[in-house]
């Protein structure tokens, strides 16, 4: 079988010692198949009293305590995870498993690979609750959005991403879906005078807050919202889009 990417993984039997490196599957694999997991990274915060080794972040693991925990399997994502740790783990034999999501359809489908047939654990209930969820028509009227993920410098959600899909899922319009780049960086003058209704700001990866973020937008409705259910692909889908709706109506 091949990883998103197309790379060949060779398992002689599910994998029982995985090594995650991307918070969104941290919390698929604990709710799903708990008894897998054995090292997350310093963010996996999700579920709750997550007690597991740590090694370091998604951009800087511990390539050396992973190695030495002989995993059976290390599942990491494009976007989170270097290219550099990706084939310096897999030059030390460990079998490395590369997601690619840019929209929810690729969340959906990569999730389902990865449970039914590199963990032959079948599809989990959560998932396909989520894809019951997300599938539902877009609600009127769309609102003209933004989503800063980060401030000093100011960047964007803009196209491409999975974020962005749920968005569109939303009801609303991203102003920045047409961009360049994915997450494209934008001066704090020409967001103000983008022709928003609407700011989302999210918890991660900048910690938004009451006190830091919605000043920065006079004038213009801010909504601070969850980040996990924004940009996490896993359980927190199943009820993300209820939660969402709530704050934004």
């Amino acid at each position: 079988m091949a990883d998103d990417l197309g790379f060949p993984i060779t398992v002689d039997r599910p994998p029982r010692r995985i090594v995650s490196l991307v918070p969104s599957l941290t919390e698929a694999l604990a709710v799903t198949v708990p008894d897998r997991l054995v090292a997350v990274t310093d963010w996996c915060t999700h579920p709750p009293r997550l007690h597991l080794p740590r090694v370091r972040g998604t951009k800087n693991p511990d390539r050396q305590a992973i190695v030495a925990l002989e995993p059976d399997l290390v599942i990491a994502n494009q976007e989170e995870n270097r290219r550099l740790d990706v084939d310096r783990l897999r030059a030390a034999g460990v079998p490395v498993w590369v997601t690619v999501i840019e929209s929810l359809d690729d969340a959906l489908r990569s999730m389902r690979r990865l449970f039914s047939d590199v963990l032959a654990a079948g599809e989990p209930g959560w998932l396909r609750e989520a894809a019951s969820q997300w599938t539902r028509p877009a609600p009127d009227p769309q609102l003209r959005v933004i989503v800063p993920i980060w401030r000093d410098p100011w960047m964007v959600v803009g196209a491409r991403t999975f974020t962005g899909d749920l968005l569109t899922r939303l009801g609303l319009v991203n102003v920045f879906a047409d961009a360049d780049g994915r997450y494209p960086h934008v001066d704090l003058t020409d967001l103000r005078s983008a022709g928003a209704d609407l700011v989302l700001l999210p918890d991660e990866p900048y910690v938004f807050t009451a006190d830091d973020g919605p000043e920065a937008f006079p004038g213009l409705r801010t909504v601070l919202v969850s980040g996990r259910h924004l940009t996490w692909y896993g359980p927190s889908l199943a009820t993300a889009r209820t939660a969402l709706l709530d704050q934004i109506r």
